[in-house]
This record gives C-alpha cells, sequence and structure tokens, in this order.
C-alpha cells in the first residue's frame, strides 16, 4: 500500500474513513449506480465539511494539530450529542 493510501486509512489523519468505506461499499453492492448511493456521497460531503471547517477554525487558532486526533474528534461529537453528519 503506498504512503498516501497509508495515511487516507489513517483514522487520525482522516475523520471520514468509515463514509469513504460505506461509498464504496454501496458502490460495489449497486454495480457503480451512482444514483443508489447519493444518501452515502451526502454523508461523505458532509462529513468532509464539518472536519474541513473544524480545521479552517483550529488553523486559524494557531491550534496544532490542525485535524483533531480521532479520539478529539470523538469527544467533540459526543459534547455535540454525537452529531452524525
Amino acid at each position: 500500500m503506498s504512503r498516501h493510501a497509508q495515511q487516507l486509512r489513517d483514522h487520525d489523519i482522516n475523520p471520514c474513513v468509515a463514509e469513504t468505506d460505506a461509498s464504496r461499499k454501496c458502490m460495489d453492492d449497486n454495480n457503480y449506480k451512482k444514483d443508489m448511493c447519493t444518501a452515502y456521497f451526502l454523508k461523505y460531503k458532509n462529513c468532509r465539511k464539518f472536519w474541513h471547517d473544524i480545521m479552517m477554525q483550529r488553523k486559524r487558532s494557531g491550534v496544532k494539530p490542525e485535524m483533531p486526533t480521532a479520539e478529539e474528534r470523538r469527544k467533540i461529537l459526543e459534547s455535540m450529542g454525537n452529531l452524525h453528519y
């Protein structure tokens, strides 16, 4: 597995691994008919937007690392009442 591919699978780097996997599974299960997986794509898009906004806010505030770790993200979601994108 390439270094880039490993990073995409790292839960500390990529907050949307589960959404990515669900989208891919839907596509596999539905013979790559995109219209069958719209809900999964929307969840992925919302996940990316949510964490991108958090990352940008942390960057502006000088917080490092800019992307919260998987544990920090879990705590953030818990404090928001387990928000599901």
